[in-house]
């Protein structure tokens, strides 16, 4: 079955920035937050202190994957020219989306360049209050801060790709993805992670799943496992909210992604890939898997 991955991220070298403050790479895919906290951010033997374009690109070929679309955040660092450099490399493999603060001061002229200059399919950004612009800025109405940005998206042919962040998360704003949605019919929308449901989120999830009944609204269901712990695979309240997902919105809705390399961390990559496959039909399956991304993104 054809694969499409819609949520992977690649760095050069790690430097992530959130409310924890910036991070230093120690070595051994671990690395310290300025508040002092050690994280691992990756197996080591994917990388010491990147997840190299070419290390990304063997993984996903030997598991069979097809394409994948290069996503950004704070929790890694920005790397637009990196993950613009990879997409020219492999350009039968991957899209690349870019990204930036919207409150900097030049934030308009970045968007320029990274459209026009690096060629980016896609833009992402991550407001959560974990990892995201929430942790470090005031919190903020989504739909009015990215407003002028979807329409410049719409304009370009670009998907919006929003990472929220959880239900309870001052972030966590369905409404505010309803408002952009509604304000742009012709802009395609992906939200990640299904949402990010933890195992008490399910009445939120579906909550919020009957707010975003959009044809332009899809949703990748990376790290859904992640968010689930301390479940373990097969994951079974995960493929329970995939399945909600695919009664609410429909499974034409729904993108197949990992959120590699982190989640390396905790199961392998072929777990990711297989966890929810006998719950649902062929017809599904090639969908989440691949056709559903063909219409979310621009391969």
């Amino acid at each position: 079955m054809k694969r499409i991955d819609c949520h992977v991220h690649i760095f050069e070298v790690l430097k992530g920035f959130n409310g924890k403050g910036e991070m230093r790479p120690i070595g051994g895919g671990l690395a310290r937050w300025a508040d002092g906290e050690v994280v691992r951010m990756l197996p080591p033997e994917l990388g010491d202190k990147s997840f190299a374009v070419d290390t990304c690109y063997q993984l996903l070929k030997r598991n069979g994957v097809e394409k994948a679309v290069l996503l950004q955040g704070s929790f890694y660092g920005f790397h637009n020219e990196y993950v613009a450099e990879a997409v020219k490399k492999y350009p039968d493999m991957f899209i690349g989306a870019g990204t930036f603060d919207p409150f900097g001061k030049y934030a308009d002229r970045i968007y320029d360049r990274l459209t026009n200059e690096l060629g980016m399919k896609a833009m992402k950004f991550e407001t959560s209050t974990g990892c995201g612009f929430m942790s470090y800025h005031r919190d903020f109405d989504i739909a009015e801060v990215f407003g002028k940005v979807a329409k410049k998206a719409a304009e370009n042919g670009q998907t919006l790709v929003l990472d929220v962040g959880s239900p309870g998360m001052s972030s966590f704003q369905p409404e505010a993805i309803r408002k952009l949605a509604q304000e742009n019919p012709e802009l395609r929308i992906v939200v990640c992670h299904l949402l990010a449901p933890t195992l008490r989120d399910e009445e939120a999830l579906k909550k919020s799943l009957e707010m975003l009944r959009f044809d332009n609204v899809y949703f990748d269901i990376s790290a859904v496992p992640f968010n689930v712990q301390p479940e373990t695979y097969p994951y079974p309240t995960g493929i329970r909210y995939i399945r909600e997902a695919c009664g609410i919105v429909g499974y034409d809705k729904l993108l197949w992604g990992t959120d590699i390399p982190s989640v390396l961390c905790y199961d392998s990559y072929q777990h990711l890939a297989d966890y929810f496959t006998g719950e649902f039909t062929e017809e599904e399956l090639q969908a989440i898997f691949y056709g559903n991304a063909r219409k979310a993104y621009s391969f």
